[in-house]
């Protein structure tokens, strides 16, 4: 199956990640999505980016890829997180990173030519008895940062 690279509104990317993603709800935000389109026009995966997650990576530079997902369609994601870092570089951006957690490959990352670059430990969530938060699928589970190169 041959996929080619298609605009995607927030709405209808959000839409993709709720059906498909197999453990996060959508980001609340993003800068852009673009989607993976077969030759039919029917979407076969979304990729989301936004402003980093994280306050230390948040320096007006760099990027992060919040979501991304895919139908089971065949190096949809690396297509999409080609397009990603393709888009932000085109934009002035000079940074991309993303996250996998734990048990997760990498495959479509090495694939695109990303390079894993820090572990991180599992953290015990967001939740503090002064602010009341309900985990967001990502709590206890080590992660691995990856950038685009």
């Amino acid at each position: 199956m041959s996929l080619h690279l298609v605009p995607v509104r927030y709405r209808e990317a959000s839409s993709y990640v709720r059906q498909w993603h197999r453990h996060l709800p959508p980001p609340p935000g993003q800068i852009f999505a673009v989607g993976a389109a077969d030759h039919e026009g029917v979407l076969r995966g979304v990729v989301i980016v936004g402003r980093p997650v994280a306050r230390y990576l948040d320096d007006g530079a760099t990027l992060e890829v919040t979501r991304s997902c895919c139908d089971g369609a065949r190096n949809a994601n690396s297509l999409l997180y080609g397009a990603a870092w393709r888009a932000a570089k085109a934009l002035g951006y000079t940074r991309l990173v993303t996250y996998t957690q734990e048990g997760e490959s990498g495959a479509s990352l090495r694939g695109a030519g990303w390079i894993a670059i820090a572990e991180r430990p599992p953290r015990p969530g967001w939740h503090t008895p002064s602010r009341p938060r309900p985990s967001r699928g990502s709590d206890h589970v080590a992660r691995t940062l990856w950038e685009a190169s």
